[in-house]
C-alpha cells in the first residue's frame, strides 16, 4: 500500500520535461526577470514574457524547436545540435568561453536594434546558468545518482529509481524580492569571467541541496524536496539576474558610473583555480604537509584540523585577513585571466607568524609561464607585497616552493590577491 501511494506521488511529482531543472527552468527565470528595473524590463518589452516562457528552454528543445535551435550553437561546432556544455561543466575554459560566446551575441545583437534575438541568446545563458546551479547537475560523474546511491542507500520504494529527474523536478514558484542584480563588468570579457565564478558559487550552494533532498525523497516528503530545491534555485535566479542585467546594461549601453567604478579591481582569493578541479581539490593532487596540501580561502589549518584566520606580521604588528588563500608547498593555483581588462596584480605574501615561525618558503607569481614577481620569507619575517604587470597574460600562477628544513612549519598565505584595470 505504501510503494502503491508513493509510486502515485512520484509518478505526480516528475513533469514530463526530463532535462536541466526541468519546469523549474521557467520560475528561475521569471523570478531572475521580476528583479529587473524598470526600464530593462520596458526594453524587452514582449520578449520578456518570451523568456520566462519559452526563451529559457531552448537547449532542450534543439530537437523540436528547429526555428529556435541556432540560439543553442555556436561556430566552432556546427555540427553539434545538442550542445552537452550548456548543462553540465568540464573545464574552466571550456565553459567559460561558452559563456562569453552566448554574451557576447547577446550584447551585439541588443547594439545592433535585434531585440528577439537578443532575448533568445538570454534566454541561453539562463539555462546554461540554471544547469549548472541544478542540484542534479553538481555532483561530477554521477549524472544518475547510481554512485550516490551507494553511499546513501534509498528507500525500498525507491531502490529502482534513477534520481536525476526526482532530484531536480518540480513545481514551484522562485522570488527573489528585493535583491538588486550587479554588474558583472564593463566588457564582455570581464563580465563572462565573472560569471564563471558567481556560477561557481551557486555550484557549491546546490551541492549542499542534493543529499538533503535525495533523503526527503525517501521520506516521501515533497514539503522537504521543495524546501531544499528553493535553496538551489533562488540562488541560480541571482546569478541569471546579474547575468541578464549586465547583457542589457552593456549592450544599452546604460552603465552608472558607480557599478563601473565597482569593477576597477577584484580581489580573487575566494576564486576556484583550474586545479580545483569540479570546483575541489583532488586530494591526489594536493598532498604535502602542512594542510595536507589542501589550499583553503579565507582561513589556515593548524595541524590539519583547526581552522584560524588569516594572520601575517604587517609592519610593527601582525593583522588578519579575510580574502586569502592558504596553500601547500610545490602545489601551484592557477587562474584564468580574461583578454584585455586587467593591467596588475598585486599579494601580500608571508608566513602565519605563529604557525609559520620556523618556516622558510619562496612566493613566486607566474604569468604564462614567465615568472614576473619571486620572494623567499622566513617565518619572522614581515609579510612583503608583490606587484606585476598582466596585461597580457592569460594565466596567473601562484607557486610555493619550501627553502627550509621545517616543511612542517611552512604555513604560507596569498593575502588580498588582487587584479587591477588601467
Amino acid at each position: 500500500m505504501r510503494q502503491a501511494a508513493f509510486a502515485t506521488f512520484f509518478a505526480l511529482w516528475i513533469p514530463s520535461l526530463a532535462f536541466g531543472w526541468g519546469q523549474p527552468h521557467h520560475a528561475i527565470t521569471r523570478g531572475a526577470l521580476e528583479v529587473l528595473p524598470a526600464w530593462q524590463k520596458e526594453a524587452l518589452g514582449g520578449e520578456l514574457k518570451q523568456l520566462g516562457d519559452s526563451y529559457c528552454m531552448i537547449p532542450d528543445n534543439v530537437f523540436t524547436d528547429k526555428e529556435n535551435a541556432k540560439y543553442a550553437k555556436m561556430e566552432s561546432v556546427p555540427n553539434e545540435v545538442y550542445l552537452k556544455i550548456l548543462h553540465v561543466p568540464t573545464q574552466q575554459a571550456e565553459y567559460h568561453e561558452v559563456m562569453r560566446y552566448f554574451m557576447e551575441k547577446a550584447v551585439a545583437a541588443w547594439r545592433e536594434g535585434r531585440q528577439g534575438d537578443a532575448a533568445r541568446y538570454m534566454g541561453t545563458m539562463c539555462h546554461q546558468i540554471e544547469d549548472y546551479g541544478s542540484p542534479a547537475h553538481v555532483v561530477p560523474g554521477d549524472n544518475m545518482f547510481t554512485l550516490m546511491q551507494q553511499l546513501l542507500p534509498p528507500s525500498e520504494a525507491m531502490k529502482d529509481q534513477l534520481m536525476h529527474g526526482p532530484i531536480e523536478n518540480g513545481d514551484f514558484t522562485v522570488s527573489i524580492e528585493g535583491y538588486k542584480p550587479a554588474l558583472l563588468g564593463t566588457t564582455v570579457n570581464e563580465a563572462a569571467w565573472r560569471l564563471m565564478h558567481r556560477v561557481h558559487e551557486e555550484i557549491i550552494n546546490s551541492r549542499s541541496t542534493t543529499v538533503p533532498i535525495m533523503q526527503a525523497l525517501y521520506r516521501e516528503d515533497k514539503e522537504g524536496v521543495v524546501k531544499h530545491q528553493l535553496r538551489a534555485a533562488e540562488m541560480d535566479a541571482k546569478v541569471v539576474a546579474d547575468a541578464m542585467y549586465t547583457v542589457m546594461c552593456l549592450g544599452t549601453g546604460k552603465v552608472e558610473q558607480g557599478e563601473a567604478q565597482s569593477c576597477k579591481e577584484v580581489q580573487i582569493g575566494e576564486f576556484f583555480p583550474v586545479e580545483a578541479a569540479s570546483l575541489y581539490y583532488p586530494q591526489s593532487e594536493f598532498f604535502s604537509a602542512p594542510n595536507w596540501g589542501h589550499a583553503r580561502s579565507g582561513v589556515i589549518l593548524a595541524g590539519g584540523n583547526k581552522a584560524m584566520p588569516l594572520e601575517l606580521c604587517v609592519g610593527s604588528g601582525n593583522q588578519e585577513f579575510k580574502n586569502g588563500i592558504s596553500a601547500g608547498m610545490g602545489k601551484a593555483l592557477t587562474f584564468l585571466l580574461p583578454k584585455d581588462v586587467y593591467a596588475r596584480f598585486r599579494v601580500l605574501a608571508g608566513l602565519h607568524p605563529e604557525l609559520g615561525a620556523k618556516g622558510r618558503v619562496e612566493f613566486t607569481v607566474s604569468g604564462d609561464g614567465k615568472v614576473l614577481a619571486s620572494v623567499t620569507l622566513n617565518g619572522t619575517d614581515n609579510a612583503q607585497m608583490l606587484e606585476c604587470d598582466v596585461s597580457s597574460v592569460t594565466e596567473l600562477r601562484l607557486g610555493l616552493t619550501s627553502r627550509g628544513v621545517d616543511a612542517k612549519s611552512n604555513y604560507a598565505i596569498w593575502a588580498e590577491p588582487t587584479l587591477v584595470k588601467p
